[in-house]
């Protein structure tokens, strides 16, 4: 019987088994931000102990960041404080970091693979719960908590348990105006918040296959919304191709070595897996949620559903009618952004559908685009896509988690509505407690924005 890939890096890194029954698993990479390493740094300092691995550990900020202008001090002086502490634990520890100074900075989900620093085999912590989407290298990725950030620096380790494995196959070719966004947020209504608890998620099958390494990072960067600790999917010639010659990943007679090795970690082709669910593209519209939980969702073709005692929750915070269709319903907020869906494939096909169509943003919607590194605007405002968010009524912001979260100045007001391509949408989730959250991929926000309410963007950039 085979092994998957999953078996395969967590027997490769087990350091040895501990009396609570747990392994102590060694870390490749250690990402740290802004928000959950000052009290780890701090629990160090308390105890005398420095970072085990600094050249395994890299920082940078990204939630609390002010997308408006990076030009210090921030306007919000616990910002400016959460920024200039981790400025200093990088300095005092030697740890690498992604300085905005130095055109570095970018949400962590996205300049780790940039940089080339997330390679297939590894295992990958971060003290944030979306570290999944590394898996779309075939990495081991998953958050943890600050106590385990505190571990991690002091030792490189991690005391973990064994996940069950779980395969998930998608066969098929996507419609048009169906992406990666979409095909997650399926996953999530037909599985559930839950079902993924105690599992690590194999993303594989045709569809799959054929993503694009960032349509793969959006698909395992949901893995967490379905309940799975991490997901990953096997890494092969796309995965290659996207590594080589970035900053940390091997060179010259390296690069072979690395590549063969690499490989050996797929999933056997005989692998067992503990649960399987095979689901069909041609099944897969543009999906958008109406409640409070990414997996109240339907297609933007179909009514919401009847009214039940387990949505009673959704219903009542959203204003939503069951059984009524979504499409139509108006928006205050478009939001275009997050580790989700801020990389350059994601903003580049937003700003096409834009340009092709003349299409304005709605009066009274207010419209953000926010790249998801430095890196990725650079290159935005290099092919001159800047001016084509810019005169279609969008503002272009600099880098970071925006409204994805509201832990910096861009947050919702009131009882608003945003359609966002961000990943959660629970109450209170971008700032406003009474503030609505409605997720879809970042061509079915452009739609509601030039429309000013939910629509098919099929149909809207036809």
């Amino acid at each position: 019987m085979g092994t998957t890939l999953y078996d395969k890096v967590f027997d490769a890194h087990a350091v040895r088994p501990l009396e609570s029954g747990q392994t102590q698993v060694f870390m490749d990479v250690h990402l740290v931000h802004e928000v959950t390493s000052p009290q780890a740094f701090g629990m160090l300092r308390e105890r005398g102990l420095g970072v085990a691995h600094p050249e395994r550990t890299f920082a940078t900020c990204d939630h609390i960041l002010p997308t408006s202008s990076l030009r210090r001090p921030f306007e919000d002086p616990v910002a400016d404080r959460m920024m200039a502490e981790l400025e200093t634990n990088c300095g005092r520890h030697g740890i690498r970091y992604l300085s905005p100074d130095r055109g570095e900075q970018g949400i962590l989900h996205v300049v780790g693979p940039e940089l080339g620093l997330t390679q297939p085999g590894m295992t990958i912590c971060c003290g944030d719960s979306h570290t999944s989407t590394h898996g779309a290298f075939g990495a081991i990725a998953f958050g943890i908590g600050t106590t385990q950030v505190r571990d991690v620096l002091a030792t490189q380790t991690l005391a973990l348990e064994k996940l069950r494995v779980r395969r998930i196959e998608v066969e098929g070719r996507l419609g048009p105006g169906v992406y990666a966004k979409d095909v997650a947020l399926f996953v999530i209504q037909r599985l559930g918040v839950h079902a993924g608890s105690g599992f690590a998620t194999e993303f594989g099958g045709g569809t799959i296959d054929a993503f694009t390494m960032e349509e793969r990072m959006t698909l395992c960067n949901m893995a967490i919304e379905g309940g799975a600790t991490c997901g990953y999917v096997n890494p092969d010639a796309v995965t290659f191709d996207y590594l080589r010659g970035r900053e940390y990943a091997p060179k010259g007679d390296a690069w072979a070595r690395a590549v063969a090795r690499w490989t050996s970690m797929r999933s056997d082709p005989d692998a067992r897996y503990d649960d399987v669910v095979r689901l069909a593209a041609e099944d897969i519209e543009p999906m958008v949620t109406w409640g409070i939980t990414p997996a109240q969702s339907t297609a933007v073709t179909a009514p919401l559903p009847a009214f039940s005692a387990d949505l009673a929750e959704a219903f009542e915070h959203m204003g939503f009618a069951p059984g009524r269709p979504l499409r139509g319903q108006p928006i205050d907020v478009a939001f275009i952004g997050s580790c989700t869906n801020a990389r350059s494939s994601d903003l580049e096909e937003v700003a096409l559908r834009l340009r092709k169509s003349g299409r304005k943003v709605r009066p009274g919607v207010r419209a953000l685009v926010v790249p998801g590194s430095q890196k990725v605007r650079e290159r935005l405002v290099a092919a001159g896509l800047d001016r084509v968010f810019l005169d279609a009524g969008f503002e272009f912001r600099e880098a970071g988690c925006s409204m994805c979260l509201a832990m910096n100045p861009d947050k919702l007001v009131g009882r608003e509505i945003c359609a966002s391509s961000s990943n959660r949408n629970f109450k209170g989730r971008q700032g406003s407690d009474q503030g609505r959250t409605l997720l879809m991929s970042p061509v079915m926000v452009a739609a509601a924005a030039v429309s000013g309410c939910v629509e098919d963007a099929r149909e809207v950039f036809a």
